[in-house]
C-alpha cells in the first residue's frame, strides 16, 4: 500500500470511528491526512468506496481465522456457546497487538456501520463477508436447539449489540474498573468477563415461558 493511500486510510478510520460516517467530511479527511481532494480521488474514487475500504482493511485481517474457526466447530457433533464466542472474539482482541486502538475502532466503525443509513456498506459486507455471519448464526442454533428462529435472531442481534458496545468501550470499562473496583484488567480478562454473560444470555428462559 503506498504512504499516500495508507495516510488516507488511517485518518478516515479515526474519524469514521469517532464522528461517523455522515458526518465525517471528505474536506476533514484529506485536512487530517495532509493530503488534497485528488489524491482520494485517485486512491478510492469516492467516499463509498473509501468507507468500504476502510471496513474491509479489518475484515482481511482477521476473517480467515475465524472462517476457519466456524468450519472447524462445524464439523464438530455439537458445539457450545463459549466456543463460538472465543472463536469470532479471540481474532479480534488480537487486532490490538500492531495497534492498541485497533479493536476498539473496529467496533466503532461496525456500531456505526449498524445504525447510521449505509446501505452500500451493508451491500458490500453482505457480499463479501456474509458467510460469517451465516456461520455465526448456524453454530448458534446448533449450540441452542431448544431455541426458535425468533429467539435466535432477537437474541444474536442483542448478543452482537452487547459485544460491540463492551469492545468499544473497553478502555472506558477498564478504567472504571481500576477506578471503582481497584481491579486492573487488560482486554483479555474483560474478554473473560463478557464471554459467560453472552452465553448466559442465550441459555436463559424462552419470551414465551416468561410470557
Amino acid at each position: 500500500m503506498s504512504n499516500t493511500k495508507e495516510k488516507i486510510m488511517n485518518a478516515a478510520e479515526v474519524l469514521f470511528a469517532e464522528q461517523g460516517f455522515s458526518e465525517t467530511s471528505m474536506r476533514l479527511i484529506t485536512s487530517v491526512a495532509q493530503v488534497n481532494l485528488a489524491a482520494v480521488n485517485y486512491h478510492f474514487g469516492s467516499k463509498k468506496d473509501l468507507i468500504q475500504a476502510v471496513i474491509d482493511r479489518y475484515f482481511i485481517r482477521f476473517s480467515g481465522r475465524v472462517h476457519i474457526a466456524f468450519t472447524d466447530l462445524e464439523d464438530n457433533e455439537s458445539v457450545e456457546m463459549t466456543e463460538i464466542l472465543e472463536a469470532l472474539l479471540i481474532p479480534v482482541i488480537e487486532l490490538d497487538e500492531t495497534n492498541t486502538d485497533s479493536a476498539a475502532n473496529f467496533m466503532r466503525l461496525l456500531g456505526r456501520a449498524y445504525t447510521e443509513s449505509q446501505g452500500h456498506l451493508k451491500v458490500f459486507l453482505s457480499e463479501k463477508y456474509g458467510y460469517l455471519l451465516s456461520q455465526f448464526t448456524r453454530l448458534v442454533h446448533k449450540a441452542n436447539p431448544d431455541l426458535d428462529n425468533n429467539e435466535v435472531f432477537w437474541r444474536l442481534h442483542f448478543m452482537l449489540g452487547t459485544m460491540v458496545f463492551a469492545m468499544a468501550g473497553h478502555q472506558a470499562l477498564k478504567d472504571i474498573a481500576e477506578a471503582d473496583l481497584n481491579e486492573t484488567v487488560d482486554t483479555q480478562r474483560m474478554i473473560d468477563y463478557l464471554i459467560p454473560f453472552l452465553t448466559g444470555s442465550m441459555q436463559s428462559q424462552t419470551s414465551m415461558e416468561i410470557n
